[in-house]
C-alpha cells in the first residue's frame, strides 16, 4: 500500500482463508463500515499461497512503518492470479508493483514465477526499510530491487529508465483523496509504455471505492479478469482487473511524460 494517512481493514496472517477483520476508516462513518479491531503484533508470517509455493516466502508485518506492513486480501489474490496463470508467462517482463507494503506480491511473483530480469517492489518511504528487510528475509536480492514511488509525483528516473510492462497493485484502493493520485500514477505508467498491462485488485470497503473504478474506467481499458478463485474471493468483496491503454488517453499525455 501507499499514501498511509489512515488505516483501513487489518486481515489475519492466514492466506487460506479470506474471511477478514471488520473495516473503519474515519474519513467514511457510512453504515457499511464497523468499528476496527485491534492491530496484530509484529513479527514473521510464511505464506504458500495456499500451496502454489513449495518454498513459502516469509514477511515481516509490522505496523509501526504504516498500514502497508500487514498483509492484506488482495495481496493474497493477485499473487495467487499471478502464479496461477503467469507462472512461465513473464520471462522478460519489466515487472513493477506500487504501494508494495511488506512486498506481498512481488515476492511471491519473484519467488514462484520464472522471470529473467529483477522485478521492482515500491511504495513510500517510510516502507523502504521493511521492503529490504523482506527482501534479504527471503534471500531474493538479485531477483527483487526496492525503490520509492510517491503516487501523484513525476516518475523517478530509475522508473523511467526499466520501463514496466507489467505493473502490479493490489489493495491501493483504500483512501479517496488519493485517488486522483494513484489514476495519475496509473496514466503515467500507461504513457510511459503505451502496451503495458496494469494487475489491478483491491477490495470494495466503502461506496467511494466505486468511484475509483467509474473514473478508471474513463481513463483506461478496464477488464475483469477471469480466475477459477473469482466466484469465492468475489463474495468478499475483492475485484480483479487488468487496465491497459486507450490510443487517444495516450496520445494526449504521452508527450508530457516523456
Amino acid at each position: 500500500m501507499s499514501f498511509d494517512p489512515a488505516c483501513p481493514a487489518q486481515m489475519t496472517d492466514s492466506d487460506r482463508s479470506l474471511s477478514l477483520s471488520p473495516e473503519f476508516s474515519p474519513l467514511d462513518m457510512g453504515r457499511d463500515l464497523t468499528p476496527l479491531p485491534e492491530y496484530k503484533a509484529a513479527g514473521n508470517t510464511a505464506v504458500d499461497f495456499s500451496g502454489l509455493l513449495e518454498n513459502p516466502i516469509k514477511l515481516h508485518e509490522d505496523l509501526k512503518s504504516g498500514c502497508g506492513g500487514q498483509l492484506w486480501p488482495a495481496g493474497i489474490v493477485l499473487a495467487k492470479h499471478m502464479l496461477r496463470y503467469h507462472r512461465n508467462k513473464l520471462g522478460k517482463a519489466r515487472i513493477l508493483e506500487i504501494g508494495a507494503g511488506s512486498g506481498l506480491v512481488g515476492l511471491g511473483v519473484a519467488r514462484g514465477c520464472s522471470i529473467e530480469i529483477p522485478l521492482y517492489i515500491t511504495d513510500q518511504v517510510e516502507m523502504e526499510a521493511l521492503m529490504e528487510h523482506n527482501i534479504a528475509l527471503n534471500g531474493l536480492h538479485e531477483r527483487v530491487r526496492p525503490a520509492v514511488l510517491n503516487w501523484g509525483e513525476p516518475l523517478t528516473q530509475e522508473v523511467i529508465d526499466f520501463r514496466p510492462d507489467t505493473i502490479l497493485a493490489a489493495d491501493c484502493v483504500y483512501f479517496e483523496p488519493a485517488f486522483p493520485l494513484l489514476l495519475q500514477t496509473l496514466r503515467d505508467f500507461l504513457a510511459l509504455c503505451p502496451s503495458a498491462t496494469i494487475y489491478f485488485c483491491f477490495k470494495k470497503r466503502r461506496r467511494a471505492d466505486m468511484h475509483f473504478l467509474a473514473k478508471a474506467k474513463k481513463m483506461f481499458h478496464v477488464t475483469e479478469i477471469e480466475d477459477d478463485d473469482r466466484p469465492n474471493f468475489s463474495r468478499e468483496g475483492l475485484f480483479l482487473y487488468t487496465f491497459t491503454a486507450r490510443a487517444t488517453a495516450i496520445a494526449s499525455i504521452l508527450p508530457a511524460v516523456i
